[in-house]
């Protein structure tokens, strides 16, 4: 299943000729990720308060392909590609969107690994079966 996000993009995304600075897209996936987990009633901090762990990125690989620019309005996806004990990998992708809705073109794309820690000592942990049984 792919989730997928809008971002519009505001001056404070983008560098002084208006395209996106290229770390940026790690924060559009990022809202994305979060977004989706809350969509499957997975909140962050309440994982962190309730089973005393978190996901924290080990990884990412970007492709740019073409540049974003400010007013755009981007779809921006996560899927998981592999599922893990201790970690996931997503893919990510955040596309030029038509008002209409439609994806038209690809921006960038990524791999996203993200590992489970134990919140107090930071150290690798295996995801709690009921939070993996709602991310496969």
């Amino acid at each position: 299943m792919t989730f997928y996000f809008p971002v519009r993009v505001y001056w404070e995304d983008t560098d002084a000729g208006g395209i996106v600075f290229y770390a940026n897209y790690l924060k559009f996936f990022e809202r994305a990720r979060t977004e989706w987990l809350r969509s499957l009633g997975i909140g962050q901090q309440q994982l962190r308060d309730s089973v005393g762990g978190m996901f924290v990125v080990t990884h990412s690989q970007l492709h740019y392909r073409q540049a974003a620019r400010l007013d755009d309005l981007l779809s921006v996806s996560a899927q998981v590609a592999e599922a893990g004990r201790a970690s996931l990998t997503l893919v990510q992708q955040a596309w030029r969107q038509a008002e209409d809705g439609s994806r038209v073109e690809l921006l960038c794309e990524g791999r996203i690994r993200i590992g489970w820690v134990d919140a107090a000592s930071m150290r690798p942990s295996r995801i709690p079966p009921v939070i993996l049984e709602k991310l496969q």
